[in-house]
């Protein structure tokens, strides 16, 4: 069977799959819809957790990521997989105790105020719809090379499967549908990995073969790389680090805050029935999480080897990697650098004209690297490579069979459409639950509550889209601003309803305003957004990373910050909450072991 006509068949079958769920589990009740009932058993919803958690950016982008940055790329396994951690063991239990449906409703009857849930929606709303624009761009890039349409048609097709099987399943179609799309996903990405790690290193196990020495060779496989990108003025591949020190810390910690503050997944632990369940779902979800978390360091790193052999013979064989026979003829080329050209996340130039492909950093500070670059005659690096697309592509660039090439391309749908169903159904619950029913229609029938909802996940559906599809310059190719959002506005607020019996409404509200706009200040500033009288005003508020070298994408941190102080400084000046509030706060920290809470409101 060709590659095309099998890469049809996995990808419809999973489509098929999700849609029977969706199906067999729709959703008949407003409890159903926005909490899947309250009866997913821990293990599955621990799945779905993990499938909810683990992102297009998990799945696609992560191993890319690490393999450009090299050992700087571990911020992103430090601070995703740590903030699961701290969402797990210091919010979910005591959010699920408090059983509620949605962020917004714990955050307005916490701070029992309207104004404070409605802020909350404010900043769910901002930090998810930037989220959700990295979903539906991942889903746009997987359609675009694997079922050869384009990718805005890509995106189209993708809205209409999540309509499919959110719109009518809510939180119980899109649970069952995420627990078979984490099967997915985790196979999609583990089988070419133990191949790739077997053909590289003679290990099957890629967490191991990542420090097992090369097939054939006395060198390790990190030792090898790092060679070979020293040696083509590249930073030294398990050194280079992200920034300063300082922004490595601070882009760390954004994430790690961030998602504990993510609505999508504190939504996850609603779904279980007592708070004992909510405690082994996350382990659970841990579990599943660490089987994709610990094998990409190892994927990131022998496809960057495996690319740079594709384009490179000396790199395996051995010799002068500048040579004029080493680099590959570009009328040579493999068959999946042609498909991938297709979809302009990968380019090739022939600056010098010599029919050859160099791929080398012609930017480098190496006086070594680059003396021998102009003695080859070399004009320039001549490929440039999406880092989306590094595990899309590790089977292709492997040489592996179709129907494992196949299985990647279900998986890489898989992650994308799973988080976007939960980021939806988050939208959905913030519009409808918190919104038209909390503030504008407090006596809507329980039918017609249902029936927001799903209208709002319709026109969420469309509004993703639309993101996907026209996506804003300040939140394109990254869900790292989406991190720093909720990390300086949800997050603090989330962690003081838990932990501060004393903390007012006033403080709390304060506080989620001032991390979000000190936050989308510092973000757009350096995206180019403001502009005064002509004059860039990156340069007016001190030049590019201005705050002590931090990046946007990290500035989350920064932003949490500014949120606790103003929280408690104007928490200071105004009057205590309610008696009745400060017990409601040390009842839920009260540990009673399993108690059932119905999340009735």
């Amino acid at each position: 069977m060709d590659l095309q006509t099998t890469i049809y068949l996995f990808v419809g079958a999973s489509f098929a799959l999700y849609i029977g769920i969706a199906i067999w589990a729709r959703a008949g009740s407003t409890s159903e819809f926005y909490a899947a009932g309250g009866s997913v058993p821990p293990v599955m919803n621990g799945m779905a957790t993990a499938a909810d958690w683990m992102s297009a950016a998990s799945f696609i982008s992560m191993a890319g990521l690490i393999a450009n940055m090299g050992y700087g790329g571990g911020l992103f396994l430090m601070g995703w997989t740590g903030g699961y951690v701290l969402l797990a063991m210091l919010l979910a239990p005591y959010l699920r105790k408090f059983g509620k449906f949605t962020v917004p409703q714990f955050i307005g009857d916490r701070f029992y105020s309207k104004s404070a849930s409605t802020i909350a929606v404010v900043c769910l709303l901002t930090a998810s719809l930037t989220y959700i624009i990295g979903q539906m761009t991942g889903v746009g890039v997987a359609f675009s090379r694997f079922l050869g349409v384009s990718s805005d048609t890509g995106i189209y097709i993708g809205m209409a499967i999540v309509f499919a099987y959110a719109v009518f399943g809510g939180m119980k179609g899109i649970t069952y549908t995420q627990v078979a799309q984490y099967c997915v996903l985790i196979a999609a990405y583990i089988i070419p990995a133990i191949f790739i790690s077997l053909s590289l290193t003679g290990n099957p196990i890629p967490q191991l073969g990542l420090g097992s020495t090369m097939s054939g060779s006395d060198m390790s496989l990190l030792a090898k790389l790092d060679q070979v990108v020293v040696d083509l003025g590249f930073g030294k591949y398990t050194t280079t680090t992200a920034g300063s020190t300082l922004n490595m810390f601070v882009y760390t910690m954004s994430l790690m805050i961030g998602t504990a503050g993510l609505p999508h997944v504190i939504m996850r632990f609603f779904t279980v029935p007592t708070v004992a369940a909510a405690r082994s779902s996350a382990g659970w979800a841990l579990v599943f999480i660490a089987l994709l978390y610990t094998t990409a360091p190892a994927v990131a790193a022998m496809a960057k080897l495996n690319l740079h052999a594709t384009v490179n013979t000396a790199v395996i064989k051995g010799g002068d990697l500048y040579a004029p026979e080493a680099s590959i003829k570009a009328d040579e080329r493999p068959d999946w650098m042609k498909r991938w050209e297709k979809t302009g996340l990968l380019k090739f130039e022939d600056k010098n004209g010599d029919g050859r492909i160099q791929y080398y950093n012609d930017k480098t500070k190496n006086a070594d690297a680059k003396g021998k670059a102009e003695a080859a005659g070399w004009k320039g690096n001549e490929l440039t490579v999406n880092a989306d697309i590094i595990v899309l592509a590790n089977p292709e660039i492997a040489l592996l069979p179709n129907w494992v090439i196949a299985l990647v391309a279900a998986g890489g749908l898989a992650a994308a459409l799973s988080t976007a169903a939960g980021l939806l159904m988050a939208i959905s619950a913030a519009v409808s639950h918190d919104l038209v029913k909390g503030v504008f229609a407090p006596n809507i029938s329980e039918k017609n509550e249902l029936l927001a909802g799903k209208i709002s996940m319709a026109v969420a559906v469309v509004v993703a889209g639309y993101l996907g599809l026209n996506p804003p310059g300040f939140a394109a190719g990254t869900v790292a601003l989406a991190f720093g959002i909720a990390a300086s506005s949800l997050f603090p607020a989330i962690m003081m309803g838990i932990f501060s019996k004393k903390m007012n409404k006033e403080g709390a509200m304060a506080g989620m305003l001032a991390g979000l706009f000190v936050t989308l200040f510092y973000v757009f500033a350096h995206k180019g957004i403001f502009f005064i009288k002509g004059t860039d005003f990156v340069e007016m508020i001190g030049g590019a990373n201005s705050f002590f070298g931090i990046t946007p994408e990290a500035f989350g941190a920064i932003g949490a910050l500014v949120n606790f102080i103003v929280a408690f400084a104007v928490d200071k000046v105004t009057k205590e909450p309610p008696e009745h509030i400060q017990h409601m706060v040390e009842s839920v920290r009260i540990p009673r072991g399993s108690k059932l809470v119905d999340g009735a409101h």
